[in-house]
């Protein structure tokens, strides 16, 4: 297939042309590149088949009469011919109807769970989702990859003992439904050698789509092969199980029997039945067989034939086309470069992909900016240019993960945030849910393929040359900026921080930072929120994020008694097995004193880890990133009197700010969503301030310890960039915007502190400052004041979307640019 040259293709691609009008009108003048999801019914055979129907009676199989008799010679027949289209000899192999793919799968894992111990179960991770599925009837399940099928062909089995007596069941696609990558078939060979119970499903349906599946040699064939004839011929809807005789014992424990299926069934008084024994299809084929769908496949193995030829010339033919699509889509650049098309198939020429690849294209699409284009709307546009495309996860769990590079915890997290499938939400947290897939069959064209991809230059690609900003526009020669200094979180209210790693980009949401204050411990007598003002040790409650294992681990740094666990771990998805059911009954919790609806943990080993400790029985509890009613809370930090002085200096102290802005107002603010912070979504300080105050301090006892930052427990900890950059201490309090990177950010107004910022963060001990030298150098009305809040406003200065205004992020070192606020 991969040595096809253009002249041999042209002259079939020629042949298709020619009869495709006539054959397939309902085209009519659609582009069609979705044959893994679209059902095409050529003329002819639509033609023959009213033609059998009017000219014959096809009764039920199950008896003597004429019409019966002749549907079951013309099924056997049938049979027989479409086990020889696979090249599978009838002594070895038997061939059972189904309606469908799924079918066909579901018929084995309903005989291997009826054994007296049931089965083990590994799938490969580019199954479609019916083979995902069996993992509910197993005993034992696993999801493998190549390497760790390689590492059980050599003798490693990633199920233990595979020479037991519970038979094991592998199942993989022959050609992933996603990207068109294909998977040995001598797997099911290695895989069986030396284990006795150890069988093979192969899901064949995206294979044979467009090329030849050979079963000429049963010793290395599957045990089990499942399709759907449908998207071999377009018609009729109907699929098969190929059986391997020598694999026939696995089934044998299914217990259900139909009508048509048994010799004898005794009722009254007893309960038996004897099983038909010749062919195994006549145990497993229940009720009356889809009589009308498999005569019209007979018609339709020919017409395909007379169309097509051979399936090798389908192959040879969606082959070319397929790379022709691949490298045109690759080929296309935006003005200034940039790639239009995020590709996830392969070239069918690739060197490392010995196996070839269907004619299958999975990818999206960015803009000139690097943000990603809506599965949605491509659809939705490619619809009304009569363009028969799929979008999404396409039935592929496993490769859309793999492909995207969506963690568990981040697919779980999408669907509590709600996501569905097929739904418009389709680009979360910078990151598209699925992809663009276009399927090349036997009637695809040249024309279709050049047609496509002119569609995509069209609408997709930006000619002019638009600027890459990776970085802010620098400021004149000789003047400095801010930074941020350090980056922290506190994922469990009032509990240790997590400081985000110096070069990782921190995800920034709309109620604040990712991660930020997403739980609780909540009191099980009262429902309050617990707060470290009351329970200092919260402090030494220490939480890690570990993204790769999708987990939230949580050490506490104090004294603990010797049997007690220091750690545990949960898992970062919202898992609903975790939580306690709501109920009309469910109590609402209170944080800063207002009710909220949050989710409880149900696991009693999680909510003792924290009672003990902290001597207080309590739960974790985890709060919805949004919601409606008891299920959301807004900001409630606002500008004080003190900020709306005259800044401390008539000219910033940092140059290169922004223009000024109209003077901040609370009338028509948008109302800000937070998750469990106190006032705001995000809470930051400055180190010239920080230090102005230790100074202060000091000042008053020259014997006391310098305030370490930690204890004002902010997101963001702003400072000079270079030691000679002048910042006034608290000129924060004058800032009505930032501009941290390529984003914009709002100051609310300034925070309101209380005595908890007296506890040490590293000890929990608590001692008097610096609430007592703030009470004196920055009280307002009453009120002690110390940083300021402020929340994402979006990326800054460029108009059309960005990846970064896709996907906000922050980072340690990012350049700070404040905006001051003119009174």
């Amino acid at each position: 297939m991969a040595g096809l040259n253009t002249r041999v293709d042209t002259g079939y691609n020629a042949r298709v042309e020619s009869f495709r009008d006539e054959e397939y009108p309902m085209l009519d003048g659609s582009i069609y590149l979705d044959h893994a999801g679209t059902t095409l019914y050529p003329k002819s055979l639509m033609d023959r088949f009213a033609k059998e129907m009017t000219a014959n009676l096809f009764g039920n199989p199950h008896s003597a009469s004429a019409s019966s008799q002749l549907s079951t010679a013309r099924i056997e027949d049938i049979r027989l011919r479409v086990l020889r289209f696979f090249s599978a000899d009838p002594a070895e192999f038997d061939l059972v109807f189904v309606a469908n793919t799924t079918a066909g799968i579901k018929l084995v894992a309903d005989a291997l769970r009826a054994g007296p111990d049931g089965f083990d179960y590994a799938y490969h991770q580019a199954s479609h989702t019916s083979l995902v599925g069996v993992r509910e009837e197993a005993r034992n399940s696993l999801c493998l990859d190549d390497r760790l099928v390689d590492q059980w062909q050599k003798g490693d089995s990633p199920l233990g003992d595979d020479s037991g007596d519970r038979p094991i069941l592998f199942a993989y696609p022959a050609q992933s439904n996603m990207d068109g990558h294909r998977y040995p078939l001598r797997w099911a060979e290695e895989l069986r050698r030396g284990r006795k119970k150890t069988f093979t499903l192969l899901d064949a349906a995206a294979l044979v789509c467009s090329s030849p599946l050979d079963l000429s040699q049963p010793e290395t064939a599957p045990d089990f092969t499942v399709l759907s004839f449908y998207k071999i011929f377009g018609f009729p809807d109907l699929g098969a199980l190929i059986v391997r005789r020598e694999a026939e014992e696995a089934l044998r424990p299914r217990r259900y029997f139909g009508g048509g299926t048994v010799d004898m069934v005794v009722c009254l008084k007893e309960q038996w039945h004897a099983a038909k024994t010749q062919f195994l299809h006549e145990r497993l084929e229940d009720g009356t067989l889809p009589i009308h769908s498999i005569i019209v496949l007979d018609a339709a193995m020919d017409v395909h034939e007379q169309l097509f030829g051979s399936m090798r010339d389908v192959a040879a033919h969606t082959s070319f086309l397929s790379r022709r699509l691949y490298r045109g889509l690759k080929s296309l650049r935006h003005g200034n470069g940039e790639p239009v098309c995020v590709l996830y198939s392969q070239d069918s020429d690739s060197t490392d992909n010995r196996l070839g690849t269907g004619p299958v294209i999975a990818f999206n699409v960015r803009n000139s900016l690097g943000a990603w284009v809506s599965l949605t709307e491509v659809e939705k546009l490619a619809a009304l240019k009569r363009f028969h495309i799929r979008t999404g996860g396409v039935c592929n769990p496993g490769g859309i993960a793999s492909a995207l590079g969506l963690e568990p915890w981040e697919m779980m997290q999408n669907f509590s945030s709600g996501f569905r499938c097929g739904t418009e939400n389709d680009i979360i947290a910078g990151k598209p849910t699925g992809v663009i897939r276009a399927s090349l069959g036997a009637m695809s064209t040249i024309s279709d393929v050049d047609s496509f991809v002119n569609f995509v230059a069209e609408f997709y690609r930006d000619a002019a040359p638009t600027p890459i900003l990776t970085n802010p526009v620098p400021l004149p020669h000789g003047q400095s900026w801010l930074q941020v200094h350090s980056i922290s979180i506190y994922p469990i209210k009032s509990c240790g921080r997590f400081e985000v790693p110096s070069g990782v980009d921190w995800e920034v949401r709309p109620e604040g930072l990712a991660w930020d204050r997403e739980w609780c411990l909540v009191h099980q007598g009262t429902g309050q929120a617990l707060s470290q003002k009351r329970h200092p040790k919260m402090a030494l409650i220490r939480p890690f994020i570990d993204f790769k294992k999708g987990e939230l681990r949580i050490r506490y740094a104090g004294h603990i008694a010797a049997h007690a666990p220091r750690q545990i771990t949960i898992p970062l998805s919202k898992n609903p097995s975790l939580f306690r059911s709501a109920t009309p009954l469910s109590r609402s919790s209170r944080v800063c004193g207002e009710d909220i609806q949050a989710q409880t943990y149900a696991l009693p080993e999680v909510n003792k880890f924290f009672s003990d400790i902290l001597g207080v029985p309590c739960v974790l509890a985890r709060f919805p990133p949004g919601g409606q009613g008891k299920s959301t809370r807004h900001s409630k930090a606002h500008l004080q009197k003190h900020q709306l002085s005259p800044p401390p200096t008539t000219k910033p102290a940092l140059p290169g700010s922004f223009p000024p802005s109209p003077p901040d107002s609370d009338t028509g603010r948008a109302s800000r969503r937070i998750l469990l912070s106190n006032e705001s979504p995000i809470l930051a300080i400055t180190l010239p301030s920080v230090d102005a105050l230790n100074k202060q301090i000091k000042l008053a006892k020259p014997t006391s310890t310098e305030i370490s930052p930690a204890v004002f427990r902010a997101n963001i900890i702003i400072a000079p960039s270079v030691v000679d950059t002048r910042l006034l201490p608290y000129a924060e309090d004058s800032w009505s915007a930032l501009r941290i990177g390529q984003h914009g950010y709002e100051m609310l107004g300034a925070c309101r502190r209380c005595h908890m910022v007296c506890i040490n963060q590293e000890t929990a001990e608590k001692s008097e400052e610096p609430f007592v030298t703030l009470s004196k150098t920055r009280r307002f009305d009453g009120t002690v004041f110390f940083g300021v809040h402020m929340a994402y406003s979006g990326s800054q200065g460029v108009g059309s979307l960005t990846r970064e205004r896709q996907f906000a992020t922050v980072r340690v070192g990012d350049v700070v640019v404040p905006e001051w606020r003119v009174e």
